[in-house]
This record gives C-alpha cells, sequence and structure tokens, in this order.
C-alpha cells in the first residue's frame, strides 16, 4: 500500500522552467530552484522572486483553484502575509496536464529548530491572525469554492486506529523515544460533538506551512490547500504544535478563550498532523523536518 503524498506526476527543475517559459515570457530566462516537496505539490522559487507550485496529484487541481480564488481576498485582510498568486499556469498538452500557479515569494524560511523564547513571540501574531481568519465571512469563502469539511478532520473515533498505527510506525523507526506518553494522549482524547461552529479555517497549519523571520517570528503562512469550512480546533491545533504552555496562555488571551473540548481536539488533531508529518519527513529524508517534527512532539507533550 503507498503513501498518501505518493505522486502521480512529479515536474522537474527541467519541466518547470520550459512551461513557465511558454506561459510567462516575462520570466525568461527563469532560474528554477526546488524549494521542497509537499503531499500536493511539487515547488520551486523562480528568479529569486517568485514561487511556482505545481500538483502532484489530480486531488490538488481543485484546491488550487479555490486557493486562486480566495487568497486575494484574504490578503487584503489578514495581519500576517500570505502567499498571494499572481501567475495562473494552464495545463501544456503532452507536457503537464493541469494548471498551476506562482505567487509572490515571501522572505524567511520554515521554522526550525526554535527557542521556547521564540516561539512565544510568535503567540500574539498567531492569535491575531487566526482571530480575523476566524471571523471571515463564511458566506463570502463559499462564493469563492471553498468546501465544508470532507475528511472528517476532528472525527476522533474514525482518526484514533490510524494515529495510533503511524505513532507505532514512529516506534519501530526509532524515530521519537517518548512514543508511549503520546499514545497515552490519543487513547485520552475523547470524541466531541463538533455541531454548530462553523468558521473558515487555514486547513493545516502546520510547521511546514509557515515562515519565520530571521528572529524566529512567523512571518508569513503558506500552502492553503486545504482551506475549509469547519471547526477552529482544526486551526487551533498550531497552539499545541508550536508554542511552548506560556505562549498558549498568551495566544488565547488575544484569541480569546476556547472550551475544554476545544482544546482536547486541537491538540489530537496537533499530534494526527504531527505524527504524519515525522514519518513523511523519514520517508522523505528530510532531516530538516524530521528535527522540527520532533521537537513539535515534545511541545505537544508539554
Amino acid at each position: 500500500m503507498g503513501n498518501v503524498w505518493d505522486a502521480e506526476v512529479v515536474v522537474t527543475p527541467l519541466l518547470a522552467k520550459q512551461l513557465i517559459e511558454a506561459q510567462f515570457p516575462q520570466l525568461s530566462p527563469a532560474r528554477v530552484a526546488e524549494l521542497g516537496k509537499g503531499f500536493d505539490n511539487t515547488v520551486y522559487a523562480v528568479n529569486d522572486q517568485y514561487v511556482f507550485r505545481f500538483p502532484r496529484r489530480s486531488i490538488a487541481v481543485p484546491l488550487l483553484k479555490t486557493e486562486n480564488a480566495l487568497l486575494p481576498l484574504l490578503a487584503e485582510v489578514l495581519p500576517i502575509p500570505i502567499a498571494t498568486p499572481c501567475f495562473f499556469g494552464c495545463p501544456e498538452p503532452g507536457l503537464f496536464p493541469w494548471l498551476y500557479t506562482g505567487y509572490h515569494l515571501l522572505p524567511g524560511h520554515p521554522p526550525g529548530n526554535l527557542s521556547y523564547e521564540q516561539r512565544v513571540k510568535s503567540a500574539a501574531h498567531l492569535a491575531t491572525f487566526l482571530g480575523v481568519l476566524h471571523s471571515y465571512p463564511v458566506e463570502k469563502a463559499l462564493k469563492t469554492g471553498v468546501p465544508f469539511d470532507e475528511l472528517d478532520r476532528l472525527d476522533v473515533h474514525k482518526r484514533k486506529p490510524r494515529l495510533l498505527e503511524f505513532l507505532e510506525k514512529i516506534r519501530s523507526l526509532g524515530l521519537y523515544s517518548e512514543v508511549d506518553e503520546l499514545i497515552r494522549i490519543a487513547l485520552r482524547t475523547s470524541t466531541h460533538d463538533i455541531s454548530g461552529q462553523t468558521i473558515l479555517v487555514h486547513g493545516d497549519l502546520h510547521i511546514r506551512n509557515m515562515i519565520v523571520n530571521k528572529e524566529g517570528v512567523v512571518a508569513g503562512i503558506i500552502d492553503w490547500g486545504d482551506v475549509h469550512v469547519d471547526h477552529p480546533a482544526v486551526d487551533l491545533s498550531i497552539v499545541y504544535s508550536f508554542l511552548p504552555p506560556e505562549g498558549r496562555d498568551h495566544f488565547y488571551q488575544i484569541y480569546g478563550e476556547v472550551t475544554p473540548d476545544t482544546k482536547e481536539l486541537a491538540r489530537f488533531k496537533a499530534l494526527y498532523t504531527t505524527a504524519v508529518l515525522l514519518v513523511y519527513a523519514h520517508d522523505m529524508k528530510d532531516l530538516y523536518l524530521q528535527k522540527a517534527a520532533a521537537q513539535s512532539l515534545d511541545l505537544l507533550r508539554s
């Protein structure tokens, strides 16, 4: 059985250059450098000014269409910069079957091994950002094609067995030493009724979809492919995978208090996402991400 991140189509640097120069001649000669591979897209920096994302799986194509419609609207109101689309690529017969998108490059880098003090400095920024995002009119978002949750992201009953499988895989691969404690967190998480609270969420807010500045403070939010309408716990997971306890207190002072059930679901979502990231990092031989994911698991236990 394959992994969820296995690609159907991979755009090489040479093909990316060919597609970009053919459809956007103003960028010629295009200097293309790979930034990374995600579950859904292969990502290239172009001319040190732009980022192009090419779908790796057909499931990513409608997600990219939604991003293209929604992100320019969100960029006008969000207090943290987001990757704003500015080039809209089309399928190229015989070369690439799907649309692709280019964005303005956000300065900074993914968070790695940050200190607690650096992380706490991001608490207010994240709280303000999520407060604005979670207040965005749902009806307006739906008109751009944003879906409701289709993956049961907070269905503990459904997700817990798969999470336990990932945790046992982490143990067998020797990727993290405190797996027993993570299993206890998973097992004691209860199923909660999340009906009646629907807001716009980023949907995949974790360490790989954030940009920090040279001081280690969050300076950009990227990869909006999972944006949808759901419960706030989906995004509040970042509170547990990125912030230490003192940062969480500061976050909720600004964002506003939430129920204990919401906090429990947010921690569970953070654990699920981070466990997947750790296995993915090992599979992709990405030691930088592997170390960052392990640090997120340390935070989750605190």
